[in-house]
């Protein structure tokens, strides 16, 4: 048994059938969120999915992390695909009674990554060139894609200890999704993800540059965003089911 199924019972609902596909593990990720406006967002949403609101607003998450192990269930790493950084640009939103998360964009370094997401996925993933590291405490983030203005440099760092988030608040609620979706040629696909709960901490960032939210047609707020960091988690991912209406 992989150790990421010993924990399940927080799951919002049952783990899907049929065994998981892929297994990652992501590290030193940032949750930088920021709110928009239902009708701002409806217009950038595939009208088959509902969207999902905390106090009648919608949310746009910029998220930034580093991936490794990635592997297929049973096989082993796939050389120049086991590990490198991504950074997806989301927003919530609900189908079948099921939230989760909808991607405007996921940018990687491996075109390989690139092209399988993009092919058995059908999610909008983008090569980038990208480079982090960690230097005295903070994390170090730059990363611009290869076609388009969608960049982002900037350094972040957890400033509180680990804290699970109750069910209720924000936090839980922008992070605690175990599906995505995608619409591909007017279907709605869903992806079951399965994993501990966010071990979340309070994180303050310096964000120099930031067009990932633009590049997909949202212009973010004069706002501070919601800064969470999580340091580590292990991931599994099921196959890319399509919602039968």
């Amino acid at each position: 048994m992989h150790p990421a199924l010993q924990s399940v019972a927080h799951r919002p609902w049952p783990l899907p059938a049929g065994p998981w596909v892929m297994t990652q593990t992501w590290h030193d990720l940032l949750f930088a969120h920021w709110p928009i406006p239902v009708d701002v967002m409806r217009a950038v949403v595939p009208a088959q999915l509902e969207l999902d609101t905390w106090q009648a607003q919608c949310w746009v998450g910029v998220v930034p992390f580093r991936m490794s192990g990635i592997r297929g269930h049973g096989l082993p790493g796939v050389p120049g695909a086991t590990s490198f950084p991504e950074l997806n640009v989301r927003t919530y939103v609900t189908h079948g009674g099921k939230a989760g998360v909808y991607f405007f964009s996921l940018d990687a370094t491996s075109r390989l990554a690139v092209t399988a997401a993009r092919t058995f996925y059908h999610l909008p993933y983008f090569h980038a060139m990208m480079r982090t590291e960690s230097q005295a405490g903070e994390i170090l983030y730059n990363s611009v894609r290869q076609r388009g203005n969608a960049e982002f440099v900037g350094r972040y760092k957890p400033i509180a200890p680990v804290e699970l988030r109750q069910q209720g608040t924000i936090e839980h609620w922008l992070s605690e999704r175990y599906c995505l979706y995608t619409v591909h040629r007017g279907e709605v696909y869903r992806g079951e993800v399965h994993h501990a709960p966010w071990p979340l901490q309070d994180a303050e960032a310096h964000l120099e540059r930031n067009t990932m939210a633009a590049s997909a047609g949202l212009q973010l707020p004069n706002c501070s965003p919601r800064l969470h960091f999580a340091q580590r988690l292990d991931v599994l991912i099921f196959s890319l089911r399509r919602v039968v209406p």
